[in-house]
C-alpha cells in the first residue's frame, strides 16, 4: 500500500517552498516541527515570525513592479489591519517593516499609544481609523488629532463628523469617506451596513468639509467582503468605485488618495498558489484606465492587509489521543483539543486550512474523520480545500504517537475563539510560542503564553474570593494622585 508521502506527491507539487520532509517528519518554513513538539508538547499554537515580514515585503514589490509596468505616478502606503491579530508580537514584527496601520474600535487606541512609547511608531505613522464609532473612539482620536498625531478618521456615517466638529481643536482635520458598496449577489442582503451611500458622498463633503478651513477630504475608502479576487464582482463594484473617486476629485481638489482595504488571499491548501502579481497589475492598470478616461490625476493607494500579513505565520498543533471506528466505514481520530474554541472559522465559516501530519509519513494511510473535545456535534474536521475527503496516516496507538498541524491560522482565529478566557467545555487556551530566526539564521524559540490553567478561569467566573469587588465612590473630588475608585474585597 502506497504511503502518507506518496499520497501528497502525486496529488501537489510537493515539498513546497514552505513545507518539507525529512525523515519522516514535517519541516514548517525549516522549522522541524518534532523537535518543538518534544520541548513544548500539544496542545500548541505557534507564531513563526520571519513569515510576517515576508509577505509585507512581497506586497511592497508587488505593487512597485506593478507602478513601474504601467508608469503609474502615484505611491503605495502598506497599513496592518490590526483586528486580525492585535499581539504585540505581531505589530513589533510587522512594524519593523516600515508599514503603517488601520484601527477598528476604541480600544486600539491604548495600543498606539503604547507602541508610541516603546518607540515602535512615531507621530507621522499613519493611523486609519476605521469602523463604526461610538464616543469613546472619536474621542479618542481627537485626542490623537490635536496631539499631532496622522490619523485619517474613515467617516462611516453622516453624522460621525459632528463629533470631529466638536472635539478636535488641531489646525488640518484630514479625513477619508468609507463607500458602503453592493454586497455579492448571493449574500443575505443588497448593500453593506458599513460606510455611507454613494449618493450621499457629495453631499456630505459638501455640507460638513467643504466650507470648513479646518478640514479636507483626502480619501476614499473601498473594501468588499469577498477581498480581492478576479470575479465579475470585484471589478464591478472596484470600477464602480473609481468612477467615484473621478467624480469627486473634480470638485475636491484636495482629494488625492484611495484605500483599496484588505482581502489579499493566503494559501489554504497544498495546490497552486495565488498569482499575486497578476492580481495587483490588473488593479493598477484598471485604477490608471479610469482616471485617464475622465482626466483625473490617479490617486496614492493605501491597502490594509491582514490576513495576508499575520495569517501564513501561524499554526496549531495537536496529538491524536484516539480511534474511534463509530460504525463500519466512520473513522474518528480524536485530538487533544478543539476546533470550535481554538479554530472557530473552521466550524463557524466552514474555512479549511493546510492540514498535514507532524510525523509518520512513510506509514500508509486512511480517510479520517477528526473530532474535538467538545460535547458539540459540530466540533468535527473531515474534509479539505481540494477534497470532500481527509487522509491520515495509520499508526498504532499503543507502539507510536501521531501528531498533527492546521497551518495559515495565525488570523483572527484567537480574537474570534476568545484568548484565555472561558470556551465551550472549558477548553483551556493551548500554550504559545514563538519561532523566530537570529541574525545567524539559527531558529529560536520563545513561549508567549502557558496553557491555561483552571485557576484563571475560575477568577473569570467569580469562584476566586478575590474576583469580588464593590466600587466605592468618594464624596469628595479625588486629587491627581488619588483612585476614583476603591476596590474592596467582599
Amino acid at each position: 500500500m502506497k504511503s502518507y508521502i506518496d499520497l501528497i506527491q502525486q496529488t501537489f507539487e510537493f515539498p513546497t517552498m514552505e513545507f518539507n520532509v525529512d525523515k519522516n517528519e514535517l519541516l514548517f518554513n525549516n522549522v522541524p516541527l518534532m523537535d518543538i513538539i518534544k520541548e513544548h508538547g500539544t496542545p500548541l499554537k505557534l507564531n513563526y515570525l520571519p513569515k510576517i515580514g515576508e509577505h509585507i515585503g512581497n506586497a511592497n514589490m508587488f505593487f512597485k513592479n506593478a507602478f513601474k509596468r504601467h508608469n503609474y505616478k502615484g505611491t503605495y502606503t502598506y497599513c496592518y489591519c490590526t483586528k486580525s491579530s492585535h499581539f504585540s508580537f505581531v505589530l513589533e514584527e510587522a512594524l519593523k517593516h516600515n508599514i503603517h496601520l488601520e484601527t477598528s474600535s476604541s480600544f486600539d487606541i491604548p495600543i498606539i499609544r503604547e507602541l508610541y512609547r516603546r518607540g515602535k511608531i512615531s507621530k507621522s505613522t499613519y493611523i486609519l481609523a476605521n469602523g463604526y464609532k461610538r464616543p469613546l473612539y472619536t474621542q479618542y482620536l481627537s485626542e490623537l488629532i490635536n496631539e499631532g498625531f496622522n490619523v485619517i478618521p474613515i467617516l462611516d456615517n453622516l453624522k460621525e463628523i459632528e463629533f470631529y466638529e466638536q472635539q478636535v481643536t488641531a489646525d488640518t482635520v484630514n479625513f477619508a469617506m468609507r463607500i458602503a458598496t453592493d454586497e455579492e449577489p448571493n449574500f443575505a442582503f443588497y448593500t453593506s451596513r458599513l460606510g455611507i451611500r454613494y449618493n450621499d458622498v457629495q453631499q456630505l463633503y459638501k455640507d460638513k468639509i467643504e466650507n470648513n478651513p479646518r478640514f479636507k477630504l483626502k480619501m476614499l475608502h473601498f473594501f468588499i467582503n469577498t477581498g480581492i479576487k478576479d470575479s465579475a464582482y470585484y471589478w464591478s463594484e472596484l470600477t464602480r468605485f473609481m468612477f467615484k473617486y473621478c467624480e469627486m476629485q473634480k470638485i475636491c481638489p484636495e482629494l488625492d488618495s484611495i484605500d483599496i482595504g484588505g482581502g489579499l488571499p493566503i494559501q489554504t491548501s497544498l495546490q497552486a498558489g495565488y498569482d499575486y502579481q497578476q492580481m495587483i497589475d490588473e488593479i493598477i492598470e484598471n485604477i490608471q484606465w479610469i482616471c485617464n478616461k475622465n482626466n483625473v490625476p490617479v490617486p496614492h493607494i493605501f491597502t490594509e492587509f491582514g490576513s495576508y500579513t499575520v495569517g501564513e505565520s501561524g499554526a496549531v498543533i495537536y496529538e491524536i489521543i484516539d480511534k474511534k471506528l463509530q460504525n463500519d466505514k466512520e473513522l474518528w481520530y480524536m485530538i487533544n483539543g478543539s476546533f470550535i474554541t481554538q479554530l472557530p472559522d473552521s466550524w463557524g465559516m466552514n474555512q479549511k486550512y493546510i492540514m498535514l501530519p507532524i510525523n509518520n509519513w512513510d506509514s500508509p494511510y486512511q480517510k479520517v474523520n477528526l473530532g474535538g473535545l467538545t460535547c458539540d456535534s459540530q466540533d468535527f474536521y473531515n474534509s479539505e480545500m481540494h477534497s470532500a475527503d481527509l487522509y491520515m496516516p495509520i499508526f498504532e496507538e499503543e507502539a507510536e504517537k501521531q501528531y498533527i498541524g492546521f497551518f495559515h491560522t495565525g488570523a483572527y482565529q484567537e480574537s474570534l475563539g476568545g484568548y484565555g478566557g472561558i470556551q465551550h467545555c472549558l477548553i483551556p487556551a493551548p500554550k504559545h510560542v514563538l519561532i523566530d530566526r537570529d541574525e545567524e539564521g539559527k531558529i529560536v524559540t520563545k513561549v508567549f503564553a502557558e496553557e491555561q490553567d483552571s485557576d484563571s478561569m475560575l477568577r473569570i467566573l467569580g469562584f476566586k474570593d478575590e474576583s469580588f469587588v464593590t466600587p466605592i465612590i468618594k464624596d469628595e473630588v479625588p486629587s491627581e494622585t488619588e483612585e476614583e475608585l476603591v476596590e474592596t474585597k467582599i
